[in-house]
């Protein structure tokens, strides 16, 4: 399994959009006009994906807000997935590590993410900040930083 860089992997774009949208339900279009505007020269929007046997089995963006009231926590991993076949085997980890570390290296010190589980990501280092309202909802969902940097 290799995490790949949507940014240096343009011709996963179509691939990756369709992934993700099979997975959250969210048009293929958006994800892709998301993943195209990856690069080099700016740290939002990216996305990553989990590769292996020719297929993606895993992927999570960053994006500056993931349809929460609260914009000024920015930038936010997003779309978090792993395939069910992979799970319990720390890909999610691996990807929010490989994240951490990429948004580190443009100078990003702080990530936001948006959940409504509980304890799963605080096995990877994320802290629990705040409820946030998100768009659509009607419950508070659980808002989690991390520092890129130690």
């Amino acid at each position: 399994m290799k995490i790949l860089k949507l940014r240096e992997r343009k011709n996963l774009s179509e691939q990756a959009a369709e992934w993700f949208s099979a997975k959250w339900g969210i048009s293929a279009d958006i994800y892709k006009e998301s993943i195209l505007k990856c690069n080099g020269a700016n740290a939002v929007p990216q996305w990553y994906v989990a590769y292996q046997d020719g297929g993606i089995i895993g992927g999570l963006g960053v994006i500056e807000n993931d349809f929460h009231s609260r914009t000024d926590l920015t930038p936010n991993v997003c779309a978090v997935y792993v395939d069910e076949e992979h799970r319990s085997k720390g890909i999610a980890g691996q990807l929010l590590k490989f994240v951490c570390n990429d948004m580190a290296e443009f100078g990003i010190d702080t990530l936001y993410l948006v959940t409504d589980h509980t304890a799963f990501y605080e096995r990877y280092g994320w802290q629990f900040l705040c409820e946030v309202q998100c768009e659509n909802e009607r419950q508070k969902s659980r808002m989690y930083f991390i520092k890129t940097k130690n």
